[in-house]
């Protein structure tokens, strides 16, 4: 049985949920990722941001990302899942709650992400391309309403 810790990308870094949308950027700038967790000043996990969140929640809305806080734009309960869950629990929330990214959490902590991409390099072809077609579809789907 593959478990999610044998597929993510681990040693994630976290945006402080008290930082700036401009800090984020920088963050995902110089870490080469378009999408970083928020985690609070107790250490838990807050929600996900993500480069798009800021262009199209903060810039495209004449707000300056120097005074939008990370968790300004943080919404709903964040989805994630244990290092120890196996692969196919991971691809299955990854579908329902249509996410290319999840926050992997052990004894309480962030350890890590697994992302569409950790899948593609390390599963079964055949059903990586099915949790791609049914996250991109959904995504399309409401590009379009």
């Amino acid at each position: 049985m593959s478990v999610v810790r044998e597929f993510m990308t681990p040693n994630a870094q976290c945006v402080r949920e008290d930082q700036t949308l401009q800090e984020a950027a920088a963050m995902m700038r110089d870490l080469d990722c378009g999408s970083l967790p928020i985690c609070g000043n107790d250490g838990k996990l807050k929600g996900f941001i993500t480069d798009r969140d800021i262009v199209i929640r903060c810039v495209a809305e004449n707000m300056d990302p120097r005074d939008v806080r990370a968790m300004d734009l943080a919404q709903g309960t964040p989805h994630w899942i244990d290092a120890d869950a196996n692969i196919d629990k991971a691809i299955e929330m990854m579908e329902r709650y249509q996410v290319r990214r999840l926050p992997v959490i052990a004894d309480h902590r962030l350890v890590g992400i697994i992302s569409q991409g950790d899948i593609a390099r390390n599963y079964s072809e055949a059903r990586t391309g099915e949790l791609v077609e049914h996250i991109s579809a959904k995504k399309r789907m409401e590009n379009m309403a």
